[in-house]
């Protein structure tokens, strides 16, 4: 139970951590709350992992570009969401 635990607090740092660089890559206001920048990041996290993989044999090897991937991936997802709520709100 603790293992599960610890990997769905991870799970969550790291998509707060990586959802919030993204937010920080996307010029002007993001109208997205918490959860969506978490979500944002554990996306960008997963499609960039995987565009790492397909790059590179072994991602961890290349750490900090993976995580440039997954940044971007990230931002990427965050201008959607941000996109998408401000033509709900307009």
């Amino acid at each position: 139970m603790g293992n599960v635990l610890f990997l769905i607090l991870s799970i969550l740092i790291g998509g707060l951590v990586i959802g919030a660089l993204g937010r920080l890559v996307v010029p002007g206001p993001n109208p997205i709350g918490f959860w969506w920048t978490v979500a944002c990041g554990v996306g960008g996290a997963i499609v960039g992992g995987i565009v790492a993989r397909l790059l590179f044999f072994n991602p961890g090897a290349h750490w900090l570009i993976t995580l440039v991937i997954e940044v971007v991936a990230a931002a990427f997802l965050v201008s959607l969401v941000s996109k998408n709520r401000r033509r709900r709100h307009a």
